[in-house]
């Protein structure tokens, strides 16, 4: 007998799966997933995950062979965490805080990710901040039988360009694809609403849903707000709108519920918004669509208009969407610095395995197996849970991966816009204006807003905290400091960093 012991997740081929594998579909939809499980693992066992579409992270105790078989989808969407206690049991689940409760655990920091979080802004690759406990890596599976535990990967990012299509066919078939993928996202019976910014992205998952209600934030700061631009989309596409106006007062407020229910410290700025967007979207609704993923997989942000201009370069310097730290500064600022604990490391895997491929396709596929994981899903699926909202998010789907594997670099960018393909896509059923827009990414007037003395106060404390000295030279992370109120703007997301590293680290290990 088969027993599902973690689940997490939304398998989109849900009625597919039900008649192939015998599964009553008027079951809930939480008896029919577990039971799917149980049946696609006796059906096709570690292979299962190639007949699933969707989000998923789980564990199957299989009891007459007395195996635990463990399994995250493969863009990594959802979490799964494991710590091998003291005595040899295997701790596991989706959340770290339900592990920490677990008998065994013994709760240590691991400070060589503060060297790498420093750069990155997140926590990448299968180590944490807490010794021993360990991520299982997207698109891999775990098996542990007898005391002894192994680990498989069951699908890699794969590029194999076509050139025999036009730009046209290219969107086209993004295009239909997504018609398919649409119905699957919810159920009979579901209804759901649809996060919207100004960008292409969210527009077109909104324009192919048939939600009624979309959900923005904006700021008072007008150079900062992208809720005039979605309420200018909701207007064409006749629907209704729900604004949260974020003031500076309320993001400060919230960080330590963030960093708490985070897990792990995020210096991603957003993540603070996207928190406050999950609360105000639960007031009305408890499934929620987002737009995730496109950028990274058809080319959507604006560096990669530089990749051939990096050429091979990129694989000793290369290490994602996000690098604000040099070594040279993280020696000075830090106690202990560990001469072999380098961002590079993470990604050269990822290089040897796009060996020969285009620069665009390498730094996309960096983004797909160390950014999304590591910082966007991350985020999204630790802060809906938190609000009690639940997020799917359509455009990440191998079927829609499947296209931009496919799809030469050309039809990605180019000299004048990125997302070409996808954005050509997207206008038929968006103006132009909105299709083709510039990309302004999810931005936050926390550069204003830390300067402010009004609201810094923290910050300040905790730069000259004894918590603070543990870990870092005091002179040298306040010159940071320091060097930005006095207008150095471009410093806020390292000040932003150290910040929300002592933020967790307080929720963690001095409160707790």
């Amino acid at each position: 007998m088969i027993k599902v012991k973690e689940y997490k997740g939304h398998i989109r081929n849900w009625e597919a799966l039900c008649q192939e594998l015998k599964v009553d579909p008027a079951l809930s939809r939480e008896a029919r997933e577990q039971e799917i499980l149980v049946k696609a693992y006796s059906a096709w066992g570690s292979g299962m995950a190639g007949h699933m579409y969707g989000m998923f992270a789980f564990a199957l105790w299989d009891e007459e062979k007395e195996e635990l078989f463990c399994l995250r989808d493969q863009f990594g969407t959802k979490p799964f965490y494991y710590y091998q206690t003291a005595d040899g049991s295997l701790l596991y689940g989706t959340s770290i805080r339900r592990i920490m409760e677990q008998p065994g655990f013994v709760k240590e920091l691991n400070e060589e990710m503060l060297q790498l979080y420093l750069s990155l802004t997140y926590v990448a690759g299968e180590d944490t901040f807490f010794k021993g406990m360990k991520k299982l890596l997207p698109g891999r599976y775990l098996l542990w039988k007898d005391g002894k535990m192994e680990i498989k990967r069951y699908w890699t990012p794969e590029f194999h360009p076509d050139e025999s299509k036009s730009l046209e066919e290219w969107a086209d078939e993004i295009h239909t694809t997504l018609e398919k993928i649409m119905p699957e996202v919810k159920a009979e019976g579901e209804t759901a609403e649809s996060f919207l910014s100004g960008g292409v992205d969210s527009s077109y998952v909104l324009a192919m849903s048939d939600v009624e209600n979309a959900d923005t934030c904006g700021y008072v700061e007008e150079r900062f707000d992208e809720s005039r631009l979605a309420a200018e989309t909701v207007k064409i596409l006749g629907r209704k709108c729900f604004r949260s106006l974020i003031t500076p007062e309320q993001y400060f407020e919230i960080v330590p519920y963030v960093m708490y229910h985070m897990e792990q410290p995020l210096g991603d700025a957003s993540a603070i918004v996207f928190a406050i967007a999950c609360q105000d979207t639960a007031k009305h609704t408890k499934l929620c669509y987002s737009g995730e993923g496109a950028d990274e997989f058809f080319g959507g942000y604006n560096m990669y208009r530089n990749a051939e201009r990096y050429g091979e370069n990129l694989k000793t310097f290369y290490v994602g969407n996000t690098n604000i730290m040099k070594e040279d500064e993280k020696k000075k600022i830090l106690k202990r610095y560990y001469e072999d604990v380098l961002p590079i490391n993470l990604v050269k895997e990822i290089y040897e395995e796009t060996e020969g491929l285009d620069p665009l396709t390498k730094m996309s596929d960096v983004d797909i197996q160390i950014w999304l994981e590591g910082d966007i899903y991350l985020n999204v699926d630790k802060m809906s849970t938190a609000a009690g909202l639940e997020i799917r998010m359509p455009l990440t789907d191998r079927r829609i991966f499947d296209i931009a594997s496919r799809m030469p670099s050309k039809y990605k960018v180019n000299e004048e816009q990125n997302k070409v393909a996808f954005r050509t896509a997207a206008a038929k059923v968006l103006p132009e204006e909105i299709a083709f827009r510039k990309k302004l990414g999810f931005i936050v007037p926390i550069r204003i807003w830390m300067a402010d003395d009004r609201y810094n106060q923290d910050v300040r404390e905790k730069f000259h905290s004894e918590m603070a000295e543990k870990f870092f030279n005091i002179e040298e992370i306040n010159a940071i400091f320091d060097d930005y109120i006095g207008g150095n703007s471009d410093n806020w997301r390292k000040v932003w960093t150290i910040y929300t590293f002592l933020v967790w680290y307080e929720e963690y290990f001095v409160k707790r």
